[in-house]
């Protein structure tokens, strides 16, 4: 069977996986922002105790393997009466892996801020929680926004390891594919070349997003 034939043969299957995909790093995606936030703002408040659990966290995420995490919450969290299916032990996972890294990525933007913008939003009569909201979260998702999507993007990619817990999505599907026809290279190739065309439209919706906030400071 000649290559050309085989991706025409294999292009529902997989593309129905990319379907899946898409839609799974979506809510992840999501998942990742409703955590990342919450998270990034605790980190920055001077109340030690509710900033060091939020310091935990990050350090727990980011210093241990995604898959690990997967493995974890999937096969692991049943041990103590808590089952959860594939999808939702899939999103759970890759959100609370997202939502650290993003909350760095903001944390880290909100830091950039010069401290002269709090002190001159207090010496106006706002208070901690409004200068934080309406000054200095604005200017700092201006800097945040391209840090914020590549780790998005790289959640696209991620994806890929919960085919480890039965999860159909696109390597799963690949998989399923080359077991029927013993042809893995031009299957694993076109699985990449679908990867790249989903990061590619992410990437250049993060470049509109850029410019949108970048707007008001054009010249």
């Amino acid at each position: 069977m000649d290559w050309l034939t085989l991706l025409q043969e294999a292009a529902p299957v997989m593309l129905k996986g990319a379907g899946y995909t898409l839609v799974f790093a979506l809510a992840s995606m999501l998942g990742g922002l409703l955590i990342g936030f919450p998270v990034a703002v605790l980190r920055i408040l001077p109340w030690r105790v509710l900033a060091w659990p939020a310091a935990v966290y990050v350090s727990l995420m980011r210093g241990t393997p995604l898959l690990v995490q997967l493995f974890v919450i999937y096969y692991g969290l049943p041990g103590v009466g808590i089952e959860l299916t594939p999808v939702t032990a899939g999103i759970l996972a890759l959100s609370l892996n997202a939502g650290a890294y993003l909350s760095e990525s903001l944390r880290g933007a909100i830091a950039s801020v010069a401290r002269g913008q709090w002190w001159a939003s207090y010496s106006l009569g706002l208070g901690y929680r409004d200068t934080l909201v309406h000054v200095v979260m604005p200017q700092a998702l201006r800097v945040a926004v391209p840090a914020m999507s590549n780790s998005l993007i790289s959640l696209i990619k991620d994806t890929s390891l919960v085919s480890v817990i039965t999860m159909t999505e696109l390597m799963l599907s690949t998989k399923e594919v080359i077991a029927a026809t013993f042809q893995p290279l031009p299957l694993y190739l076109a699985a990449a070349a679908i990867y790249w065309v989903m990061s590619l439209v992410f990437e250049a919706l993060q470049k509109q997003a850029e410019r949108r906030l970048n707007r008001p400071h054009a010249r």
